[in-house]
């Protein structure tokens, strides 16, 4: 209505015009309105694929996603290897190449994506530090970043390799591993590329860097606490804020029987250095346990937390936009099937699918209020837990 009421608004301002052309003009852009909104609800969400790490099989299975009901049917597995455990995986922008962190060979498996989806070994892997963990690509393509938990004396790095965009193959940059404190494990660029932040467990903190052409160096005032356990993070959409899961971390009054939370952060945009955001941690009264995985949703009005066991939940925040506080959605924590290793939006940001002990959980969510509600036929086994998840489209 808004659109018509704009038509008419530029039509009375032509006076001038002939009666007959101003009506046969209304006409016209009705009718184009009308198409338009016709066409707009009859398309479709697109179909998608997507590879899971199974770390007890030693392979990646190819999922694919009905991109109208978010169902999930398996695809091709690559050949079982035992002994590697992978764990951590990411594609090339160019969807060419699919990176595997095998965490108990301390290497890195580089496959090539066929026309079908399914995947050929490259080559040897690569290798490593101490039991990888995590891998992320920045936002140029050029870079590969993984971490490893362990090195010497007990400290944790990130190894940084160049990308070659015509054949894969990676190379160690000068300077990598860069020292990342004590057993890093998940890990996130910020949208821009500036800043990438990991998590120390062992410690409850987080550790920032700031990136260029291949080197990390720390942000000040990094390792930053966070909480006891912190395993997993995120960003929002502007680069604002830091979400950060702490599943150990204990809670003042009147919340002292509740076991983990939410630390919020501001992220400077100079310097990329973490100051706690007013309110933090976040907490939610009622969830079984602590929070071991995070997400912000696309439109970058909500945040999704997940815990693990038998009783695990769905914790669900609005994202305040002035200062990036964290609202409990109502209804919330929301029942889900028993999981928490991971949680992702596919790339139309219809479906969020969450890490089981046996599978992947999908969930559509209300963009208004926040609320998941589960996907027919979810959960949707695999067969064992899987370690990670990434779409390839």
């Amino acid at each position: 209505m808004s659109f018509l009421r704009a038509a008419r608004a530029a039509l009375a301002g032509q006076s001038r015009l002939p009666r007959i052309s101003v009506a046969v003009a209304v006409v016209v852009i009705v009718a184009g309105f009308s198409l338009s909104c016709t066409s707009n609800a009859t398309l479709k969400p697109p179909n998608h694929s997507a590879y899971v790490s199974l770390p007890a099989n030693g392979s990646v299975l190819l999922l694919n996603i009905n991109g109208a009901t978010g169902t999930i049917t398996l695809g091709a597995q690559t050949p079982q290897q035992q002994g590697l455990s992978p764990n951590g995986l990411v594609l090339s922008p160019s969807k060419k190449f699919l990176y595997v962190v095998n965490s108990f060979a301390y290497t890195i498996s580089i496959f090539n994506v066929n026309s079908d989806g399914t995947l050929t070994l490259s080559g040897p892997p690569v290798a490593a530090g101490a039991s990888p963990s995590a891998a992320v690509i920045d936002p140029t393509g050029q870079y590969l970043l993984v971490t490893n938990s362990f090195g010497d004396n007990e400290a944790g790095s990130v190894s940084v390799f160049s990308i070659n965009a015509s054949t894969g193959a990676l190379s160690e940059v000068a300077g990598s591993p860069f020292f990342a404190n004590a057993t890093p494990t998940q890990i996130v660029f910020t949208h821009s590329g500036k800043f990438v932040y990991v998590t120390n467990p062992s410690i409850g903190m987080v550790t920032g860097f700031s990136f260029a052409n291949g080197v990390l160096t720390l942000v000040p005032g990094s390792p930053t606490v966070s909480g006891t356990g912190a395993t997993s993070l995120a960003v929002d959409g502007a680069d604002q804020y830091l979400y950060v899961a702490n599943p150990s971390a204990t809670n003042l009054p009147p919340y002292s029987a509740v076991v983990g939370n939410i630390a919020g952060f501001n992220i400077d945009p100079g310097t990329g250095a973490l100051s706690p955001l007013a309110g933090s941690p976040f907490i939610t009264p009622g969830a079984n346990s602590g929070p071991t995985a995070i997400v912000v949703d696309p439109s970058g009005q909500f945040v999704y937390a997940v815990t693990p066991g038998s009783g695990s939940s769905i914790l669900g925040f609005t994202i305040t936009a002035l200062n990036g506080q964290l609202v409990p959605i109502t209804g919330s924590p929301f029942g889900l099937t028993a999981g928490g290793f991971f949680a992702l939006f596919d790339p139309g940001g219809n479906y969020l699918y969450i890490g089981t002990q046996t599978g992947i959980a999908g969930y559509t969510y209300n963009s208004s209020t926040g609320a998941p509600t589960a996907v027919k036929g979810s959960p949707f086994s695999v067969g064992t837990q899987p370690g990670g998840m990434v779409f390839s489209q």
